[in-house]
């Protein structure tokens, strides 16, 4: 399965901003991460395929809304109120076999090339 992550780009301090993940197979739950400058990888938020199930890292909690379009294979991030904090690379990745959400980044088995969003004042 490969993964296409878009949507990155330039916004200011609490614009919005939405990216998406297109998939080219199957995938029972996906995640977004990111990466920060000098940061390790860290999680951000997942969904799971069927039944839409979501679970969120405190720190986007209420300011991001991940969603899936399954006619479209293609999972979205819909991100409010950025903050500088919010810079990164941000990637997508996808679970080929359970439903089980997960925010450490071994348990996924397909990941995408990564979109820079970039922050600022």
């Amino acid at each position: 399965v490969q993964l296409q992550a878009s949507g990155g780009g330039l916004v200011q301090v609490g614009d919005s901003l939405r990216l998406s993940c297109a998939a080219s197979g199957r995938t029972y739950a996906m995640g977004w991460f990111r990466q920060a400058p000098g940061k390790e990888r860290e999680f951000v938020a997942a969904i799971a395929w069927s039944g839409g199930r979501t679970y969120y890292a405190d720190s986007v909690k209420g300011r991001f809304t991940i969603s899936r379009d399954s006619a479209k294979n293609t999972m979205y991030l819909q991100m409010s109120s950025l903050k500088l904090e919010d810079t990164a690379v941000y990637y997508c990745a996808g679970r080929g076999s359970t439903w089980t959400l997960a925010e450490e980044a071994h348990k996924y088995d397909y990941w995408g090339q990564g979109t820079l969003v970039t922050v600022s004042s």
